[in-house]
């Protein structure tokens, strides 16, 4: 006996056949979604371990051992709560048969609607492309770290070896307007895969250098309460740092701005035959449990990388840990997690800017449908039978101006701490915490000013002033760099 889908009726006044007749298709009419738990995952740990991880043991550093490693702990349970309420926002009104939403945007609209959709949109996109500007950046920072630890092997120490970013920018924004030209989300695991292979590869480098160091140079200059005012810093600057650090650590757990796009390209098998076939488990508890998986995995490389990374150099943590082990020694170790953290951003790039791409053309095939710059896909075959490429004007000239645009405010305002502190106060609260904590209160229609009502929102408003003292400590950082920056100047 064959069981149709409760939303044929649907599907058949939006013109589309339903997914019994195309298996194909899945239940929402669109090509089947390939990914897997197993993806999923690989998605979250290819955004949540990024650049941010080399700030960690600096944000230790600022906040001491007292502080630290709890705010770390305290983040990735905040971020693991928040995205499983995220992930149930992806049907509606029932986070099992309802409605797919696409889009974090389409999640805001079918919960909430009302301007939340637009400042929903506006701190996502402004993220996103934070986020890619912020990619770059450190990426060409990795690239420089290998000239130069490769400088300082053959020509000595005493050489000063300046080298610019920008050379590197400009190749990092190359290789990404090729692979921004992939059409579809769900064509980069691979990509995403290989990303995750390459952040667990750098991660332990590191871990493993600073463990080195310790056992070889002894516990640095620690304490409880991290820099020391008065002999590291003014007590001016204690401050800010600390708040800057939150920012830092705020950003190095950020990727609840790109969740329901992975989400979306979880496999859903639907039951097509009643009593034979037995449909998958929900995307959203799929989606629980790859965010377990990411956040778990992630907070402990985090929690290691950034305890183990403060005992080896103390209070005198560098910005970026991988790039504070004496002269780049050893080289060819150091030069291998440089260049798995450039690969890694290869991939992480592309995660965080396909919503943007999506986001554009979308809206513009919705204004302009009868466009054929637009909304033309002109077919090319690949050689040696490897299938066919859909060339899209617009997509190509939209994306190549988006790379090029991040790469050059990449090279304006190369400030690696800086930036991603004031990327994570920005984003933290509204997508991480807020809109979340929001969709959960209306989809399990939690009374208001009960027990739980009255937690829950404490924890939003706690967040928020969280979120207000990273960026004032961020903007303090960026105000301070900026009147000593020049443009274009070979890095030191």
């Amino acid at each position: 006996m064959v069981t149709h889908n409760n939303n044929e009726g649907l599907y058949i006044e939006q013109g589309v056949h339903p997914p019994h007749f195309d298996k194909t298709l899945d239940d929402d009419g669109r090509p089947k979604r390939t990914g897997t738990a197993l993806t999923a995952s690989a998605h979250i740990i290819t955004a949540v371990i990024g650049s941010g991880v080399l700030s960690l043991a600096w944000a230790i550093a600022q906040l001491g051992w007292a502080v630290g490693p709890a705010v770390l702990v305290a983040f990735s349970l905040i971020t693991y709560m928040t995205s499983t309420m995220l992930a149930d926002g992806y049907r509606s009104p029932d986070p099992v048969t309802g409605k797919r939403n696409y889009t974090y945007m389409e999640v805001v609209r079918a919960n909430l609607g009302g301007r939340k959709v637009q400042l929903c949109g506006l701190a996502q996109y402004v993220n996103l492309v934070g986020v890619s500007i912020g990619y770059t950046i450190t990426a060409s920072i990795s690239m420089v770290a290998v000239k130069r630890s490769n400088c300082f092997h053959k020509n000595g120490h005493h050489v000063k070896c300046n080298t610019s970013n920008n050379p590197y920018m400009i190749i990092f924004g190359c290789i990404q307007i090729l692979l921004s030209q992939i059409p579809n989300f769900h064509e980069l695991s691979w990509l995403s895969i290989v990303a995750a292979i390459m952040s667990f590869a750098y991660s332990t480098i590191g871990l493993a250098l600073s463990i080195a160091k310790v056992v070889g140079d002894g516990i640095g200059r620690t304490s409880l309460t991290g820099v020391t005012v008065g002999v590291d810093v003014t007590a001016s600057d204690k401050v800010w740092r600390c708040f800057q650090a939150l920012g830092d650590i705020a950003f190095a757990y950020a990727y609840s701005n790109v969740l329901v796009e992975i989400q979306d390209q979880i496999l859903q098998k639907k039951k097509l035959i009643e009593d034979t076939l037995k449909s998958s488990p929900p995307e959203n508890k799929v989606m629980k449990k790859a965010s377990l998986v990411g956040v778990s995995t992630t907070s402990l490389f985090y929690i290691l990388c950034g305890c183990v990374g403060y005992a080896a150099f103390g209070n005198k943590a560098p910005g970026n840990f991988l790039t504070g082990f004496g002269f780049y020694e050893p080289f060819w170790l150091v030069d291998f997690a440089n260049v798995c953290i450039a690969v890694h951003l290869v991939g992480a790039y592309q995660v965080f800017t396909q919503p943007v791409f999506g986001f554009v053309e979308s809206w513009a095939r919705k204004h302009w449908p009868e466009n054929k710059f637009i909304t033309r896909e002109h077919p090319i075959v690949i050689p040696f039978g490897s299938g066919i490429y859909y060339l899209n004007w617009f997509r190509l000239v939209w994306r190549t101006a988006y790379v090029i645009v991040t790469a050059i405010l990449a090279m304006l305002f190369p400030f690696f701490n800086d930036f991603l502190g004031l990327l994570g106060s920005l984003s933290f609260w509204p997508l991480t915490v807020f809109f979340p904590i929001e969709l959960h209160i209306s989809q399990a229609k939690v009374p208001k000013f009960s027990t739980k009502w009255i937690a829950l929102k404490t924890l939003s408003y706690s967040c928020l002033v969280v979120s207000l003292i990273a960026a004032a400590g961020s903007i303090q950082g960026l105000v301070g760099s900026v009147k000593k920056y020049k443009p274009f100047q070979a890095q030191n």
